[in-house]
């Protein structure tokens, strides 16, 4: 028979799981709301279908898809010092399902994708997701590296516009409406209690089975990379297929075409801090910093606006079908043999 105290941490377990499910909808959602509330959706659907160029679009999607098939690439390199062989096809596809999966739960791709090379390849669990962590090292530490110099050097922008227009920051927080104070609230909140539920079910890596060997193991695998080149190649390249995905898009608008590549670099670093915030595919936090950025660089509100939304929609969408196509993909994969193993 259940006792009292059982119900109680099922129950809160289950709202524990559901509140991590539905925050970030709601803290994306929230920010989204503040940011187009009012807008003239014909507008929207008139510049969609009637001005922007869908070729630019198009030609940004292998980029995308590419930075995804590297990541899978370079995974497989990661994996190999530890003993364990995955195909090529398998490790992408994990990767494209990984993706789409935190487009529902943020942060739950890094955990699907191990758990596919544990379906079909029979890898360790374990350390699979310690070379996530060290993928993760060597990926901040691009990051950091590159959104310096790239800052660095975009550091006038900020002051040039702050100089052109007057505006300082007093300016801005008395700017603030009252709907505009209430849904900044609502969203630190949500941000603070989102923090809070994911270190208290950090424990989640002990009931996968993960060790501390596992970890540590994955983490010392890039010193054994055979081919280190490559690995920083992949590891660069992707950043750089990313940004190019990203950069094409410009073209895709009259208004944004001829901002040059500075701009697109800064907010392209800015939208990757940005996205730390855990929403779906970056939702909401996105927009608002890429908008921001191309304001500072003279572009009109509600064309920024038309910008960011067609833009993370129609990406959202490819991440979506390379995630259906990476299930259907697998379904059709057979599992890895013993022979292959050896």
């Amino acid at each position: 028979m259940l006792t009292y105290s059982y119900l109680c941490t099922i129950k809160m377990k289950i709202l524990q799981t559901i509140a991590k499910i539905l925050l970030p909808f709601l803290l994306g959602g929230g920010i989204l709301y503040w940011m187009y509330r009012g807008e003239d959706w014909q507008s929207i659907k008139h510049v969609m279908l009637e001005e922007m160029n869908w070729t630019w679009m198009l030609l940004s999607f292998p980029f995308g898809i590419l930075a995804q098939a590297f990541r899978g690439w370079r995974w497989q390199q990661t994996l190999e010092p530890l003993g364990e062989k995955t195909r090529s096809s398998v490790a992408v596809n994990a990767i494209f399902l990984s993706y789409a999966v935190s487009l529902i739960i943020p942060r739950m791709g890094e955990f699907t994708r191990c758990g596919v090379l544990k379906r079909w390849e029979g890898t360790s669990f374990a350390k699979a997701l310690g070379t996530v962590v060290t993928e993760r090292a060597v990926d901040t530490l691009i990051v950091m590296f590159y959104s310096g110099i790239i800052l660095l050097f975009g550091m006038s922008t900020f002051g040039t516009f702050f100089e052109k227009t007057g505006t300082s920051f007093e300016n801005i927080l008395h700017g603030f409406s009252l709907t505009g104070w209430l849904v900044t609230g609502l969203c630190a909140v949500a941000v603070m209690l989102l923090l809070h539920l994911l270190l208290r079910n950090l424990s989640i890596y002990n009931k996968v089975k993960m060790t501390l060997h596992g970890i540590w193991e994955g983490v010392l695998s890039l010193k054994d990379v055979k081919d280190l080149p490559l690995y920083l190649f992949l590891s660069v390249g992707i950043w750089v297929m990313y940004f190019l995905h990203y950069y094409l898009t410009f073209f895709c608008f009259d208004f944004t075409a001829n901002l040059g590549l500075g701009c697109a670099l800064i907010s392209f670093v800015v939208a990757n801090f940005a996205v730390i915030v855990p929403t779906p595919n970056g939702a909401g936090p996105w927009h608002f910093a890429i908008k921001t950025m191309l304001i500072l660089y003279g572009v009109v509100d509600q064309q920024a606006l038309i910008f960011v939304l067609i833009v993370h929609t129609v990406q959202t969408m490819l991440v979506i079908l390379l995630g259906v196509y990476a299930w259907l993909s697998l379904n059709f994969t057979k599992p890895n043999s013993i022979d292959f193993k050896k």
